[in-house]
């Protein structure tokens, strides 16, 4: 039934203008603005649609992730754009960087405005 459809994936956020800012120029993503949605244009030709919703709660887990090929760098770019790196403790245990390295890839979570949950992970290449 849906296997030629082009799915998409959303999430909300609290406030378009403010998420638009950090997609768009923290982030440095393609981001297009109609009727007040906001629509993220990933490599590979993926879409990502974000909507406003005045009683928006972040999401409790990863929304969307970033692999990149070296997770230290991206974590160091990023910090100096002013993005703040979750430290979690216990199972899932961060270093001071805010990076999890305890087994699988290296990944690094860190908060959109909203409050929801997006990670960097660094991708082997073979």
């Amino acid at each position: 039934m849906f296997k030629n459809t082009k799915a998409f994936s959303g999430f909300s956020v609290d406030d378009i203008q403010t998420a638009k800012k950090f997609y768009g120029e923290t982030l440095g993503l393609e981001v297009s603005e109609n009727h007040g949605l906001l629509s993220l244009h990933l490599a590979g030709g993926a879409t990502v649609l974000i909507y406003p919703k005045p009683n928006h709660a972040a999401a409790t887990f990863t929304i969307l992730n970033f692999p990149v090929d070296n997770i230290e760098e991206a974590v160091d770019q990023l910090t100096k754009k002013g993005v703040r790196f979750e430290r979690y403790a216990g199972d899932i245990k961060t270093d001071e960087k805010g990076i999890f390295r305890g087994g699988g890839p290296l990944i690094a979570w860190f908060k959109d405005p909203a409050g929801n949950i997006l990670s960097v992970l660094e991708e082997k290449r073979s």
